[in-house]
């Protein structure tokens, strides 16, 4: 498991580079963000969720039980809608409300 990042859609803002707990992500000479060694991630998704141009993507292997599918988070109206693409092109939606994770 690891993430992707899609240099077409990276605009270099580097928050992802800000969040990352581990320190893998920088931003290269192109202004464009890349993952040093896509072994050392732990999969936190923190970048994942703080990029709000959708170019870095989550890839849940078969590890996890992902079995190939990808998923990136998209932020609108204070919402957090994960995207998940299934190998077999099926797509899936989860809505989250950030501010009621510790509601139960």
């Amino acid at each position: 498991m690891s993430i992707r990042i899609d240099r077409q859609r990276c605009i270099g803002c580097g928050k992802c580079a800000e969040i990352c707990p581990g320190n893998l992500i920088v931003i290269d000479e192109d202004k464009k963000a890349f993952i040093r060694d896509p072994r050392d991630c732990w999969g936190c998704a923190a970048c994942v969720k703080e990029c709000t141009f959708q170019a870095i993507q989550y890839f849940l292997g078969a590890d996890i039980g992902g079995k190939g599918t990808i998923m990136y988070v998209k932020k609108e109206n204070n919402l957090l809608y994960w995207f998940f693409k299934k190998p077999n092109g099926e797509k899936e939606v989860i809505v989250q409300n950030p501010n009621d994770n510790t509601t139960y």
